[in-house]
């Protein structure tokens, strides 16, 4: 299906590796043109490598913290510079540390809101312009499943994840009138560095072997498997899409079953 982007334009956000990274790849295959971030300039060099290897496509790549707004500002001008413009966002961070309540302090709680909410809105804030300017754009907010269905031990994400929800729906009806949509994806449980570090914690609390903790969280998962970024990179690809033309405002799922409520 050809998806109507090829020759777009699309910030990736954190895409060295990952989910970020799967999209990226996604998107290239799409034949949209990329300009990819992250904090380690040699892992988003390697990851621009293999993508002008594989794709034909312009990849312009930058090390930037997706906290840091000086950092970002300087990613977009020369995106705009070197590509032309922004037609996609995808707004995608790591998650805060894992942790309860009085495990921390407002600093933490800072941290965890520049993270996973205010880089979010931040970014939006300065691709609309742009976007405007071509009357159209999309912004895919990567999330969590902890947004509908908050998880033990990370109430930091649980909190900060969930304010992008709101943030993104009220987003969303006041730039419909501009062909701009806003949708979220929620990933449940994607076998990420971050997933493998959950599954670390939780077989040294246990005394169990690491293999033994990754079959437990799968048992919780009607598909009985941990799924991989590049089935949730499918579903980016397609909300960035033309094909994706009558989807703003909605948040889904991509966890295996794994979320038991209705919505």
């Amino acid at each position: 299906m050809d998806l109507g982007i090829k020759g777009k334009v699309a910030l990736v956000a954190a895409s060295s590796k990952g989910i970020g990274k799967a999209i990226a790849f996604a998107l290239a295959d799409e034949g949209v043109n990329l300009s990819i971030f992250s904090r380690s300039e040699d892992e988003i060099e390697r990851t621009a490598s293999e993508i002008r290897t594989r794709f034909d496509v312009h990849v312009l790549a930058s090390a930037a913290d997706v906290t840091n707004t000086e950092q970002t500002d300087r990613v977009i001008e020369e995106t705009v510079k070197t590509l032309g413009g922004i037609d996609i966002l995808i707004n995608n961070a790591g998650g805060p540390p894992f942790g309860f309540f009085e495990d921390f302090e407002s600093p933490d709680w800072q941290n965890a809101l520049e993270l996973n909410l205010l880089s979010g809105i931040y970014l939006a804030k300065k691709v609309l312009p742009l976007m405007k300017k071509r009357s159209w754009g999309r912004i895919v907010n990567i999330t969590s499943i902890a947004v509908k269905q908050p998880i033990d031990g990370l109430i930091l994400s649980n909190t900060s994840r969930a304010g992008l929800i709101g943030f993104s729906k009220t987003l969303s009806n006041e730039l419909a009138k501009d062909n701009i949509l806003v949708n979220n994806i929620c990933p449940g449980r994607i076998y990420t560095d971050r997933i493998k570090a959950l599954a670390e914690k939780r077989a040294a609390q246990s005394g169990i072997e690491y293999e033994k903790a990754i079959e437990e969280m799968e048992k919780d998962i009607p598909l009985r498997r941990i799924g991989s970024p590049e089935e949730l990179a499918a579903l980016a690809c397609f909300l960035a899409s033309e094909k994706a033309s009558y989807m703003t405002g909605t948040t889904i799922q991509v966890d295996g079953g794994l979320l038991r409520g209705l919505f």
